[in-house]
């Protein structure tokens, strides 16, 4: 085996899996409090793409700046899905497969205004970098590689950071764990959800811009997060970490078939995963098992 190139396959795997987990936590994080799974999440990510875009193509934004009004644009837009899809659902007690039926309709809306907006054409990001890689000895590692690999972890250790240890992240832990108990210690329920949506559509306008960087934006590019909800699922649906973990491995299986196979078994290999762990293991590396859950 070739050592060399087995580190650049495996730092490429963590780099597309760090973006996985970017999408991946904002389904864990709503399925956590709201036990359904929001598939209108892919939309969002989608909208993230084309904010970031014009963002640096149009106003010349640096990265940075772009990254930071893709959060905040998918942030707003997450928030606006849950008080317009879902929370007219909420309030009268509807079943988690209403939700799901919602936030289908939801993508499908989001990526058709798109089309007859902006249009189906493919759009590329302006180049960030030269084509020369960082060398490491013999190792060369792609600067977007990397690029992504940082903000990424930065992110995630943000969110997570804001989960565990601040008194928002307790709210929301208390009501993932017990919604109604929670709300008789005086957790607003309204207030968590909010929050949720708001953190789960930042994520997803981070990872939106750096998958249409490293690929091209179109009105379909929410299809991604098939496979950040498959990470999920095999991290756990509810568990930050789990969905952390799960995408970051998906990322690498993923990279490593196609680098020593081929690269058709890409996404056949993401949902053979999937079919295993919902037979094996249906909670996941990480999750709990839990009753009527969609």
């Amino acid at each position: 085996m070739n050592v060399t190139f087995f580190i650049q396959v495996l730092i490429n795997g963590i780099a597309i899996g760090s973006v996985y987990a970017l999408m991946a936590v904002g389904y864990s994080l709503v399925y956590s409090i709201m036990s359904f799974s929001n598939f209108a999440h892919g939309g969002v990510i989608m909208l993230g793409a084309y904010i970031g875009y014009y963002s640096g193509a149009l106003f010349g934004l640096p990265i940075w700046a772009a990254i930071l009004a893709a959060m905040l644009g998918c942030g707003l837009i997450a928030i606006t899905i849950e008080r317009a899809a879902y929370n007219p659902l909420r309030k009268r007690n509807a079943p988690p497969l209403y939700y799901i039926i919602s936030a289908m309709g939801t993508s499908i809306l989001l990526e058709n205004l798109i089309v007859a907006t902006i249009g189906p054409n493919f759009k590329t990001y302006p180049p960030l970098f030269t084509e020369r890689s960082i060398e490491i000895g013999k190792i060369a590692i792609g600067k977007l590689d990397l690029l992504m690999l940082v903000i990424s972890a930065v992110s995630l250790f943000l969110l997570v950071f804001l989960i565990d240890k601040t008194k928002i992240g307790m709210a929301i832990r208390a009501t993932a764990y017990n919604l109604r108990a929670s709300s008789l210690m005086g957790v607003n329920p309204d207030t968590v959800i909010f929050i949720v949506f708001g953190l789960g559509g930042a994520m997803a306008g981070v990872a939106g811009v750096l998958f249409g960087m490293r690929y091209v934006v179109y009105p379909q590019i929410g299809i991604i997060t098939n496979k950040a909800f498959v990470g999920a699922v095999f991290g756990g649906l509810g568990s930050l970490p789990g969905a952390i973990i799960g995408s970051v491995l998906l990322g690498i299986i993923e990279v490593m078939a196609s680098a020593y196979w081929s690269s058709n078994l890409q996404n056949l290999i993401a949902f053979v995963l999937l079919i295993f762990v919902l037979i094996v293991r249906p909670s996941g590396i990480m999750g709990v098992s839990t009753e009527d859950k969609a």
